[in-house]
């Protein structure tokens, strides 16, 4: 491990040997394109405005790739290179190194989303964004390039796995009776909790946002590609004042960190966001006209 520290280091020294104030800037916007707040607001856009279905498949496997991500930085303990050799530190982070969460997710993003855009595009935007985001990773000194390498190979694999395994899955999923379904995402939710006790966000998110999706594709017909761009544009705009409101205005009445309900109540905050995203604001959209209402599913 102190081997690969050292390299790290070493490679991340030589890349800064270029860097500049404009340089630094530019990385630093450019990475935004792998962290939580472009997710946000990227994975609502598919479900609201594309396809609720394929929206909710892409979360659901985003939010795993997410998981595994977070469980294996506790696991490996790998500590940030700025911590080692702060002269290097361009921008910081809080949580450990290894893997990138950059790199994986944007691995696992634009791997998920290329088979939906047309050739070449699809394979130029799965390789090219996730290349570009983990590269600003060790020019701003926030990753070994071990780690980057770590997350691509992790993003990737998820993508792919998901692309020949994910139709048998959707097929087996799709024949199981509603009660099923929601047993098995507390399930799941639980197990994240049990793996990953230091963190509720991810478990929290991902069980309000199954549990939206199901009880809506049960219960009502949202077709989230009808009408024209201003109506999509103002569900998109609607949804997201929901997601702010939801996001900051439960952490300000919410117990903070120090409390001991903390962590129950990140979950239940963060529950509530991936249920807004998949039930509230559609079944809001149909309740104004900004999406066709056609009762209960089929």
């Amino acid at each position: 491990m102190e081997a690969m520290i050292a390299w790290g280091l070493d490679v991340i020294r030589a890349v800064q040997t270029i860097e500049n104030p404009v340089l630094t800037a530019a990385m630093r916007a450019i990475t935004l394109l792998g962290s939580e707040y472009f997710y946000l607001i990227a994975l609502p856009v598919f479900f609201w405005c594309v396809d609720a279905r394929f929206g909710l498949r892409f979360g659901a496997v985003f939010l795993a790739s997410s998981f595994i991500n977070s469980w294996l930085k506790v696991l490996l303990g790998v500590p940030r290179p700025f911590t080692v050799d702060p002269a290097i530190g361009l921008s910081h982070e809080t949580s450990l190194s290894m893997p990138s969460g950059h790199a994986q997710g944007s691995a696992t993003f634009w791997g998920l989303i290329g088979p939906k855009v047309k050739r070449p595009w699809g394979l130029i935007l799965a390789l090219a964004v996730p290349l570009i985001v983990g590269f600003t990773r060790v020019y701003l000194g926030v990753h070994y390039p071990s780690d980057v390498l770590m997350g691509w190979a992790l993003g990737w694999g998820i993508a792919l796995a998901w692309l020949f395994l994910g139709p048998r899955v959707e097929a087996l999923m799709g024949k199981a009776p509603i009660r099923a379904k929601l047993i098995l995402a507390a399930l799941a939710s639980l197990g994240m909790n049990a793996l990953l006790p230091g963190d509720t966000s991810l478990s929290g998110v991902f069980l309000g946002t199954c549990l939206g999706a199901i009880i809506l594709f049960e219960k009502f017909d949202f077709d989230a590609q009808a009408g024209g761009l201003a109506l999509k544009a103002a569900r998109l705009a609607l949804g997201v004042l929901g997601l702010v409101a939801l996001y900051f205005g439960l952490k300000l009445v919410f117990p903070g960190e120090g409390s001991s309900l903390y962590g129950l109540f990140r979950f239940l905050r963060y529950a509530l966001i991936g249920a807004w995203a998949s039930l509230g604001a559609p079944w809001l959209f149909m309740r104004l006209g900004l999406a066709p209402s056609r009762g209960a599913a089929a």
